[in-house]
């Protein structure tokens, strides 16, 4: 039986499986925010891949690809767009 790779995005089908991933990817990031990027990226190829994602935060697709490189450091305003686009809210809580 061939071996089939898989992805974090083959994974992601629900907005409740997004969400618990997401969270997962706060709790492990400390302080390296770009280690979120990388798991948006994984959401955007789930939902349809970053150029579908850069159309709906309306954002330059090249730029939204740089930002979920996991190479820099993300904008708040970029986060915040991306996380919209992908149908989930950013949060706080003690």
């Amino acid at each position: 039986m061939p071996v089939r790779e898989h992805g974090a995005s083959d994974y992601l089908k629900t907005p409740e499986d997004i969400v618990a991933y997401l969270n997962a990817a706060i709790e492990e990031m400390g302080d390296d925010p770009r280690l979120l990027m990388k798991a948006f990226r994984n959401v955007a190829e789930a939902q349809g891949g970053v150029s579908a994602l850069a159309r709906e935060a309306k954002l330059d697709r090249v730029a939204l690809s740089r930002a979920l490189s996991g190479q820099r450091n993300p904008r708040l305003d970029t986060l915040a767009k991306v996380s919209a686009a992908c149908g989930v809210k950013l949060r706080f809580s003690t």
